[in-house]
């Protein structure tokens, strides 16, 4: 069932929480001593250790075992619990009467019954209530909204429910007697509803405990047991009842059931009526009852006065019950943990500490849930362990955490350091100075309490989840008591120390509300939390955790420590230690006490001797004649309490013999026994308490002679002050000798602080510390004073308790800073004041340390003066007045404080930017138009922005666009006035610069279609000229070349290196690049000056084609070892097929650059280099030359064709001349025959006969012992015996980007030529090849055996050299080498290579087997061709080698051919 819920928790303020450095955390007493001004006001207070400070955590974990108390958490709080005894003693009253209590609900609420009882009670009473109608009242003030008829549900409620009880505790039951007539009557009349709330059941069983009674009680409705009476039960009814049940035969019983009657009515009749009391057999009528019965109960039924004297017997106190479990510490862990995390249904560690909190006091003021927890409390370290390592401890320390065995926040050395008064205590007191264990779980609790002795406490958490906190300041003891006496009377009146059993709480909302603060802190692991004394606290856990506390005395508790006796005596409260005891004992001790002690302790004792002595002269008037010394300090604490009290007596008590082992204070003599007085004994422990307390005394006097020096100096006057250095030695001595922190100390210290800092101050202000500051810029000071402070501090120099020498220095200075400010007023009083006069008044101010208000107006009015100076000097430099650095003055006047000569100069520098902003838009955008303005237009808006006296960068721009205009027109009527042809790069040069200039200009367009003109014609020829992916460029292809050569060639590049100095010694202006060339073409002033510049080039390029040829040539002699040879584009030796370039002469793999459809026609063959343009007909390069006429513009590109076309016209002419001058055909067109290509070529006798056959040069073909590994595709002009004009003539047509019919024809008529001069060489070499054939056999193998100039590898390419050598020696053992011929062909020597030699060897066969090895045979031809052959692919064994001969093939066939 659920209640009206209350209000949500709100948390109290927090309490103080302080983080102590190393040095204030070395002595914990001192710190604690420090912050207790502070900390006392909210009673509790929280400290962090240093973050270093982590002791180890030493309790033995497996071992440690213990039973926790059971805490339900509805019966913790004060006014939960009224409630729930007021609803067990409801529920018990209808339990007596057989009926079990059903609590009713009310607009779906459970109904509040005690809140109903109480307020009805307040109200008057249930018969004013109904009186004066006051339900809606009562049903508004329980929470309950007006206009719902709620009022009449709970009188209905009340009357059936809570009247009949309360009726029973007023006695009204017992003394109201009614006929049976008139009962009958009132319940005919008005039938009684009661039955519908009370349900008749059987009593419970005996054997029910309380707690089963109310965890029955708590449910909202409680089925009613069966109905299986037992029949001696019903036998305790009235005869009629038993008559009816059991219809036996009652004759005998006759006369004792008409003995029968009503105690009420005292009438015996209506027997069915009548009610048996199952306590004590007295017989009721049900209607003689109040309130009357309808029904016959069916369950065990008491009378009113069994009733009462059940319901009058004393409760049980309250208390904690022990759990039915002993638990370690890790199963109870594993217990809390999932306790938490079951009831939150979260991870435990991700539930808020705010959510906790709120549900634990929503759970501790909620009467329907019934949630328990369980508590490991009070567990004593002494048994188990504490949690910090102690000496000679189980827990072994490593070296590094010894430190934390002898620390004072260790709380085993904590409460008997000698700071504490209770290590005058001799007995050992678990949890007092010994430390308490704490093991708690999600909701357990320590209720309202103060430690023992009103004493401090400290609790440190040494892990787990945290324990929140709440206190209540000590000078808030008795409120706190007062209020909850007030709300929960019914609980104190049963235990009047409730407060002391730790068994209460009270929302801390609840007690706020009534005036006593609250604060409260969340301790988290690794922190402590310090009380105070006579501080109440509670709280509760978080979670799992582990905590350890123990408590400690000072210096200052002593007084509270008796007051606190005096209290426990009042309430009867067994004391944990004596406290006289410890007095005395200290006493004892005097002359080690230290000063603040020993004064204490004789306060203290004086207050007891006192004491003791009014006590001990009363006793003695009473007639105690006995007296007898004893020593109760041997005694137990337990057989020395007052019997009345429990206060543990020791300086006296008195006893009667009667009543050995009892005894009782003085305070309660009259408790003792019955006995007369005469026959008391007092018993006292000493009898001069005097010397001990005059030794006490004479250990404070030092004290007492200081304070007597202290004061008379803290009240000198005038001429007798004292000087500060006497306050700071009065300081030094009371800490050298310890003396106590009290009033007079405190205020001696506060005196000297303020002395202090005055001193410093005034030495500051005399120092003149601002200039400082203010030129750092860090404005005012915290510390400065105003004149009036700096007045008023003079003054409390003066005042102070010491005198000071900076007085008298601080008055003049006062003195000085008057008169600065009368100077001050008077500068800004002037209009205009100056920059240098403003800032020597602030230079002065320097050396003053006070805030002066003339300073920030003196700040304002220089700023205010430097920023008109800088307009001013702005204004008279207009070039450099900008746009930026008029909106920058602006920006800085608009910071500044206003004044009529500021705001007069940024109204005219606001006008002057507004204009020049105008202005600067203005012509930015008259640059930007398109179509661009007129240069009118222009110039109009120039002139009358040119006078405003700023720096605009748009006007300027603009006025330096007209200017470029200007100039850009008179330059093109210049050149148009000179009459000369427009130059396409000057015309380009103007093209762009017109396009630049931002204004219309009516040539531009004229220009832009001649341009295009020109581009128009460049891509015209460009198409016609160009190679398809050409890299050259136009000009590069019409000029002549300046270069010449293939690239990469190292030797070619040389050669021409030494040609360019050669040339250079001639000419000491040399072109060597295209842009050379073209810058060259562009700054001829005509046609003349270009035909001359590229006539140089052409001279230039027929010298370097003529020694390009002759270097290629050259390399290519019969001489040469062609296998050192890098020819063609892929820088190879020459091989297999090759062509030769008829212009460069160099040679090329054909199949490097022959392309498989290019058509094999007789015509000169050029290589890529030298073919450089398409070379179109003459006809189509004078039509192109036509049009560029028309164009009417010259460029590079125009005079290098019309040199071209010149150039070709005058070769024309120069050929015709040479040809008829050398007696040669006229130059025509002849059919051509195709050659035909033999892919291998051998020196034979056949060669001179066979005119296409391919060849090199002459020389090569001459030699009759030639073999050739390369031959040539397409024939060439022979150099050898050719006309030099002829040559000139050729290479000069060649070099034309031309085609001409006459190149084709030249070339054939000197190729024909050099056949016929080729044939008549042949017919003489076939003598000699006769004769070299009539050579024997045998002689030519013994001369080639004379060869020993190397054998050629028969390796692969890239083998390794040790097999090749090894493969060579092996090769040169087996094979018999002939000497070569001295006149053998270069072929040759390209076939053999020396030993040194590891060029690659080839066997000729035809299908050579490419063999392997350490070690292959080779045989060489003893025919014609002297070559070597692998004898595997030859069919030859290494024997026939040795012994005949072998020739191949080829020579064998040509030896057939020779005979025939």
């Amino acid at each position: 069932m659920s209640l009206l819920r209350p209000d949500e928790f709100k948390p109290p303020p927090e309490c103080p929480v302080f983080e102590p450095s190393w040095e204030e955390f070395r002595d914990p007493y001192a710190f604690i001593n420090k912050i207790r001004p502070i900390a006392e006001r909210t009673g509790i207070c929280k400290v962090r250790p240093p973050p270093d400070w982590q002791p180890p955590f030493a309790c033995d974990v497996d071992k440690l075992h213990f039973v926790p108390r059971i805490q339900r958490l509805n019966e913790l709080e004060a006014q939960t619990r009224v409630k729930l005894n007021f609803l067990d003693q409801i529920a018990k009253f209808w339990d007596l009467q057989g009926c079990t209590l059903k609590i009713p609900h009310v607009e779906r609420k459970i109904l509040d019954l005690y809140k109903l009882n109480k307020l009805v009670a307040d109200e008057g009473g249930f018969d004013i209530v109904c009186q004066d109608r006051r339900w809606t009242k009562i049903a508004v003030q329980m929470g309950f909204s007006p206009g719902k008829a709620v009022g009449s549900h709970l009188r209905g409620h009340y009357e059936r429910i809570l009247y009949p009880y309360n009726l029973f505790q007023s006695g009204a039951n017992l003394l109201c007697v009614q006929k049976p007539d008139q009962l009958a009557e009132e319940m005919s009349v008005d039938e009684p509803k009661l039955q519908e709330a009370v349900q008749r059941a059987p009593a419970p069983p005996p054997d029910v405990c309380p707690s089963a009674r109310r965890a029955k009680r708590m449910k909202i409705e409680v089925r009613v047991a069966a109905a299986s009476l037992f029949t001696a039960a019903c036998l305790r009814f009235s005869r009629r009842l038993f008559l009816l049940l059991f219809p036996v035969d009652i004759s005998a019983f006759v006369s004792q059931v008409d003995l029968v009657v009503c105690l009420v009515c005292g009438s015996g009749g209506d027997e069915d009526r009548l009610l048996l009391c199952d306590g004590c057999d007295d017989s009721y009528h049900t209607f003689c009852l109040i309130p009357p019965l309808h029904d016959v109960p069916k369950g065990d039924w008491r009378c009113p006065k069994c009733l009462a004297q059940e319901c009058s017997k004393p409760h049980e106190a309250f208390g904690f019950e022990q759990a039915h479990r002993d638990y370690s510490l890790r199963a109870f862990g594993q217990m809390a943990d999932a306790f938490k995390s079951d009831y939150f249904n979260m991870p435990v560690h991700m539930v808020p500490m705010e959510l906790v909190e709120k549900e634990f006091w929503r759970l501790v003021g909620a009467i329907e849930e019934d949630v328990t927890v369980e508590y490991g409390a009070d567990i004593a370290s002494k048994e188990f362990g504490s949690g910090f390592p102690i000496p000679n401890g189980k827990f072994k320390v490593s070296p590094a955490d010894e430190k934390y065995l002898k620390c004072g926040w260790n709380l085993n050395n904590l409460a008997m350091m000698n700071p504490s008064v209770l290590t005058h205590v001799t007995a050992d007191i678990c949890g007092m100075t010994l430390p308490w264990l704490y093991v708690g779980m999600c909701f357990s609790s320590f209720c309202w309490h103060i430690e023992d002795h009103w004493s401090y406490s400290i609790n440190y958490l040494h892990w787990g989840e945290p324990k929140t906190w709440y206190g209540a300041p000590g000078f808030a003891a008795e409120q706190l008591e007062k209020v909850m006496k007030k709300l929960a009377p019914e609980l104190f009146e049963s235990q009047p120390d409730l407060l002391h059993q730790l068994v209460t709480i009270m929302n801390p909302n609840t007690l706020m509300a009534h005036g006593v603060p609250i604060y409260r802190t969340n301790q988290c692991a690794g922190e402590f939390v310090i009380t105070f004394p006579r501080a109440y606290h509670s709280g509760f856990n978080q979670g799992f955790n582990f905590a350890e506390a123990v408590n400690f005395c000072t210096v200052d508790w002593m007084p509270l420590g008796r007051q606190c006796v005096d209290h426990y005596r009042l309430l009867h409260r067994y004391n944990v230690f004596s406290h006289d005891e410890m007095v005395c004992n200290m006493a004892t001790k005097a002359e080690t006490l230290n000063v603040v002690l020993a004064s204490a302790v004789h306060k203290d004792m004086a207050l007891m001797i006192k004491e003791e002595q009014e006590l001990r002269d009363k006793v003695k008037k009473m007639g105690v004649v006995n007296c007898k010394e004893a020593k109760y300090d041997h005694l137990q604490d337990d057989e020395r309490q007052c019997a009345k009290c429990r206060t543990t007596c020791y300086l006296s008590a008195i006893t009667c013999p009667c009543s050995p082992g009892v005894l009782v204070c003085l305070y309660h003599i009259n408790s003792l026994c019955s006995c007369h007085v005469s026959n008391y004994t007092l018993k006292y422990t000493m009898d001069d308490l005097f010397p001990m307390m005059n030794a006490v005394k004479q250990r404070a006097e030092l004290y007492d002679e200081w304070a007597s020096r202290v004061t008379q100096t803290l009240e000198a006057k005038l001429e007798k002050k004292k000087g500060l250095p006497v306050f700071r030695s009065l300081l030094t001595e009371s800490e050298t000798r310890l003396f106590p922190d009290n009033d007079l100390l405190r205020r001696l210290r506060l005196v000297t602080q303020d002395a202090e800092k005055c001193a410093s101050v005034a030495q500051q202000l005399l120092n003149g510390k601002k200039q400082t500051r203010y030129r750092c810029g860090s404005g005012k000071s915290r510390s400065q004073l105003t004149v009036e402070e700096l007045s008023s501090f003079v003054r409390q120099l003066y005042n102070l308790c010491c005198s000071l020498p900076q007085a008298p220095q601080l008055k003049e200075l006062l003195n000085r800073i008057e008169d600065f400010q009368q100077h001050s007023e008077k500068v800004l009083m002037e209009e205009s004041p100056s920059v240098a006069e403003i800032q020597s008044l602030l230079d002065v101010s320097f050396d003053f340390d006070v805030d002066l208000p003339e300073l920030l107006q003196l700040r304002e009015r220089l700023e205010q003066a430097r920023w008109l100076e800088a307009v001013q000097l702005s204004s008279a430099q207009p070039n450099t007045l900008t746009l930026e650095a008029m909106r920058r003055l602006i920006d800085q006047g608009v910071g500044l404080v206003p004044h009529p000569s500021v705001e007069k100069a940024m109204a005219r520098l606001q006008e002057q930017l507004n204009l020049s902003e105008h202005w600067e838009e203005k012509a930015s955008s008259l640059l930007k138009a398109r179509p661009p303005h007129s240069i009118e237009t222009l110039s109009a808006a120039a002139e009358k922005a040119s006078v405003i006296p700023a720096h605009l960068p748009n006007c300027l721009l603009l006025k330096d666009t007209i200017r470029k205009a200007r100039e850009w027109l008179q330059e093109l009527c210049f050149l148009q006035a000179s009459g000369c042809i427009l130059v396409a790069d000057s015309l380009s040069d103007m093209l762009l610069r017109g396009q630049a200039i931002q204004v219309q200009l009516e040539p531009l367009d004229r220009l832009e279609s001649l341009m295009a003109d020109v581009q128009k014609w460049k891509e015209s020829a460009a198409a016609t000229f160009l190679l398809k992916d050409s890299t050259l460029t136009l000009l590069e292809v019409l000029c002549p070349r300046f270069e010449a050569g293939a690239v990469g060639s190292p030797k070619r590049k040389a050669k021409k290196g030494k040609e360019s100095l050669k040339n250079n010694k001639k000419k000491p202006t040399r072109l060597n690049s295209l842009s050379d060339v073209e810058k060259a073409l562009s700054e001829t002033q005509d046609s003349t000056s270009a035909m001359a510049t590229l006539e140089e080039l052409r001279v230039r390029e027929m010298e370097t084609f003529f020694s390009l040829r002759a270097a290629n040539e050259s390399k290519l002699l019969p001489t040469a070892d062609c296998m050192d040879l890098k020819v063609c584009f892929c820088q190879k030796a020459p091989m297999g097929a090759m062509l030769q370039c008829e212009l460069c002469r160099d040679a090329f793999h054909s199949v490097c650059v022959r392309d498989p459809a290019e058509s094999r026609e007789t015509q000169p063959w050029l290589c890529p280099h030298c073919q450089r343009s398409e070379k179109p007909p003459l006809s189509k390069v004078l039509s192109l030359l036509a049009s560029l006429h028309d164009v009417g513009v010259r460029l590079p590109e125009g005079d290098a064709l019309n040199y071209l076309v010149e150039r070709t016209l005058n070769w024309q002419q120069r050929t015709q001349q040479i040809l008829q001058t050398c007696n040669l055909p006229e130059l025509e067109e002849r059919p051509e025959t195709p050659p035909t290509l033999t892919h291998w070529v051998s020196g034979c006798d056949n060669t001179h006969n066979n005119t296409q056959a391919p060849c090199l040069t002459p020389e090569w073909n001459r030699t009759s012992h030639a073999q050739t590994v390369f031959y040539t595709e397409q024939r060439c002009i022979p150099l050898q015996g050719l006309n030099c004009e002829l040559e000139e003539l050729m290479v000069e047509g060649l070099l034309l980007q031309v085609s001409l019919p006459q190149v084709q024809s030249l070339y054939r008529i000197l190729l024909d030529r050099a056949n016929s001069q080729h044939s008549n060489r042949a017919a003489s070499d076939a003598t000699t090849d006769a004769t070299t054939d009539a050579m024997t056999a045998s002689e030519r193998k013994a001369k080639r055996r004379l060869e020993r100039d190397g054998l050629p590898d028969a390796e692969s390419r890239g083998k390794d050299k040790k097999h090749s050598h090894k493969r060579q020696k092996v090769n040169k053992k087996k094979l018999q080498r002939r000497p070569a011929s001295t006149s053998s062909s270069p072929r040759s020597d390209f076939s053999q290579s020396d030993d040194s030699d590891e060029e690659m060897a080839v066997c000729p066969a035809e299908s050579c087997l490419l063999p392997e090895g350490d070690e292959v045979n080779w045989v060489q031809c003893d025919g014609r061709c002297n070559q070597w052959f692998h004898q595997v692919c030859v069919g030859v064994t290494a024997e026939t080698a040795e012994k005949e001969d072998y020739v191949c093939v080829a020579c064998s066939l040509s030896d057939r051919q020779t005979r025939k």
